[in-house]
């Protein structure tokens, strides 16, 4: 379905979202509008990064 190197890429993608908004967690106060922004980054990199892997594993089980 998708390609190894593709998928990797996009993976390293999803990591970058995840890490950064995780890191901006940290650092931004709750109740205020940065903060509803980085969660919903967090929850999309990691939504992502799941539906990537699963496309990746899919495509390395067809011959």
């Amino acid at each position: 379905m998708i390609s190894p190197e593709l998928g990797k890429a996009a993976f390293r993608w999803a990591i970058f979202l995840v890490v950064v908004s995780g890191l901006l967690l940290l650092l931004v106060k709750p109740g205020t509008p940065q903060f509803v922004i980085t969660v919903v980054m967090l929850a999309a990199g990691a939504l992502f990064g799941t539906v990537v892997f699963v496309l990746v594993r899919i495509g390395a089980r067809r011959p």
